[in-house]
């Protein structure tokens, strides 16, 4: 979808600002975020796709006044209020409900270890013909989705060359609203940085973007 989270091109947006021997949080509740997301996750009810759309979802006036975590913890709080998992009136108190049912949750703690470690794959084992090879010229697909997509509108309508397949991947676009994996191709596809942003940019820069058969039309 085209909103304020997709701003690669975008200008007036400022300088990125690489802080310096950046730790991995900044406070404790942006280490606990990062641990309710996976823990709430392990309830099955959503899938990574369905959790970064939720963040894509925020208003965009908060969206940038957000803070990395902030956004985390937003997302995951529409998430958790929409399949069902608390009631608004438990997420206001802090406390549930008294006639919830108690159950123990699928993620504790001594699993936690051996969750990370399998991680999530999103490579399948199926028989998938590719589209496109290495070397092959190809046009990033001019398209407007409403809802999650992994093309950024920068690499619209402009063509690039691939170079690599990563081999048959779920698609994101369509497992984030549980339509079905759609398993295709993934391929590096390779953009020349004039290409994209115009005579301006840099003559010997390019932009290697990850995208799906979906994405591309041969060139």
């Amino acid at each position: 979808m085209n909103s304020v989270h997709d701003m690669g091109g975008m200008h007036g947006m400022g300088p990125i600002v690489r802080e310096a021997n950046e730790p991995v949080f900044h406070a404790d509740w942006e280490a606990r975020t990062l641990a309710l997301t996976l823990a709430m996750a392990a309830w099955g009810k959503w899938n990574i796709d369905a959790s970064r759309h939720a963040r894509e979802l925020i208003p965009a006036a908060e969206y940038l006044r957000s803070s990395y975590f902030e956004k985390w913890l937003a997302g995951l709080t529409d998430l958790i209020l929409q399949s069902g998992l608390v009631t608004a009136a438990e997420l206001a108190s802090g406390q549930p409900q008294q006639s919830s049912t108690r159950v123990t949750p699928p993620l504790t703690a001594d699993k936690v270890a051996g969750m990370l470690a399998k991680g999530g794959p999103a490579t399948r084992d199926v028989a998938v013909t590719p589209r496109f090879h290495k070397g092959d010229k190809v046009r990033a697909r001019n398209i407007h989705r409403v809802g999650h997509t992994r093309l950024p509108r920068y690499a619209r309508g402009k063509l690039g060359v691939i170079l690599h397949d990563h081999g048959v991947h779920l698609l994101p676009d369509t497992n984030a609203h549980f339509e079905g994996e759609n398993p295709q191709h993934l391929y590096t596809v390779r953009f020349a940085a004039r290409e994209l942003w115009g005579d301006t940019a840099a003559p010997r820069d390019c932009v290697h973007v990850d995208l799906w058969d979906v994405h591309l039309e041969p060139a």
